[in-house]
């Protein structure tokens, strides 16, 4: 059941500066039996520089997947996990690299997975968060919390190892069973603008001041995490909704010509 999960497992390493630290995290990946590596729109890459650092992971290197966007580098993953580095203004649901570990290699054992890492300097955008499931904090000393991208990588590829190793002993827990898979990221994209278009159609958004609605929408899907039957309902009823203001929009124009 579980010989394909680490294939399963995407490291997707956002705006990476230095080439050096794409090495090291395909270096970290192959220790711990992981070998999918997605680029997004990297500074320098391919680069010598990555090739020295990678040392013996030159496969992970020759096999990284470079894209433009993220929603390109997380398609078709059923799970979305984000590094972050500090709180954010709206919390969002927070698991450490043990949790982090265990979840995605029990769910890699049914669909893609992707574990997102940052840039050097700033990490992911509040954007980029909010597209994943969970975020991963990494407890670093807090008198100098600044962690290598590279290790970063290693910390988190080295809980999905020891939770394979779990696994095997019979220590951890199967995956829950589930009739329908959860639905993949670009679906569920595709369904938060459908629904920003209808809200904004029932005057419930204002499109320029949107606020924080859509933010804690996210939020409040992502964290129930509907499966694929359940998103395609979701979007019925919202297209149900958008015919109905249609329709109706249209009898009153045809009541007001006539009144006319």
């Amino acid at each position: 059941m579980t010989a394909n999960a680490f294939d399963n497992i995407r490291i997707v390493l956002v705006n990476t500066s230095h080439p050096g630290n794409i090495g090291g995290a395909a270096r970290a990946m192959k220790n711990m039996g992981l070998s999918r590596l997605y680029l997004v729109a990297p500074k320098d890459f391919p680069a010598e520089k990555a090739v020295w650092r990678a040392a013996g992971a030159l496969d992970v290197l020759d096999q990284a997947v470079v894209v433009e966007t993220l929603d390109e580098a997380i398609a078709e993953c059923g799970l979305v996990v984000g590094t972050s580095a500090r709180g954010r203004r709206i919390p969002w649901p927070l698991v450490d690299p043990r949790a982090c570990g265990e979840r995605c290699w029990q769910e890699a054992q049914r669909h893609e997975v992707a574990l997102l890492f940052g840039r050097e300097d700033r990490g992911l955008t509040n954007e980029e968060l909010h597209k994943c499931h969970y975020h991963v904090h990494i407890p670093s000393n807090p008198d100098y919390s600044s962690l290598n991208l590279a290790a970063a990588v290693q910390v988190v590829s080295y809980e999905i190892r020891m939770a394979h190793l779990a696994q095997e002993q019979g220590t951890l827990l199967p995956p829950e069973p589930w009739d329908v898979p959860p639905a993949p990221s670009q679906a569920v994209e595709r369904y938060y603008e459908h629904l920003q278009e209808t809200l904004e159609t029932l005057g419930f958004l204002t499109p320029d001041n949107p606020r924080q609605t859509m933010t804690r929408l996210r939020r409040l899907y992502n964290r129930v995490r509907p499966d694929e039957m359940e998103l395609s309902i979701l979007r019925g009823v919202l297209t149900a909704t958008q015919n109905y203001i249609y329709h109706t929009n249209k009898r009153l124009e045809k009541l007001s010509d006539d009144e006319g």
